[in-house]
């Protein structure tokens, strides 16, 4: 009886570790996907799970919005996203946009950040390749 307590106990564990872990914060890219061939203007549709998207100014724990990184990477944890024609910010909380690029390659990084436009650094951010024809 007691071994079957313990076996139990010890199941219920592991589910609960890795429930919590399934449930660490990301973001994806609903559209487009990675590789894609896309006309200009296209639309762009952020997705992100385990936090809750914020308009910039409300700095509630665990919330943020989305950031739109024209070929550049991921940002450090906690550093300023800037403000220009290749970081594009979404501070009223847009889970999606229309985006206008000139035909060739690029890299975009969705980046995930504080009501400050602090970044929640590399691991709330999503990067994928298209190429605009």
């Amino acid at each position: 009886m007691a071994f079957r307590l313990v076996q139990t106990l010890f199941c219920a564990t592991v589910l609960l570790a890795s429930s919590a872990h399934a449930a660490d914060p990301s973001v994806s890219f609903v559209a487009p996907m990675d590789g894609a061939a896309v006309s200009s203007p296209f639309d762009v549709k952020f997705a992100v799970t385990g936090m809750e998207i914020r308009p910039a100014g409300d700095m509630t724990s665990n919330t943020g919005h989305h950031h739109l990184l024209i070929n550049t990477g991921p940002i450090t944890r906690d550093v300023l996203i800037p403000m220009d024609d290749t970081h594009l910010h979404y501070g009223k909380g847009q889970s999606d946009t229309r985006v206008t690029l000139s035909p060739g390659k690029y890299q975009l990084t969705m980046q995930f950040a504080n009501g400050a436009h602090l970044s929640y650094g590399p691991s709330m951010s999503k990067t994928i390749h298209i190429t605009v024809k």
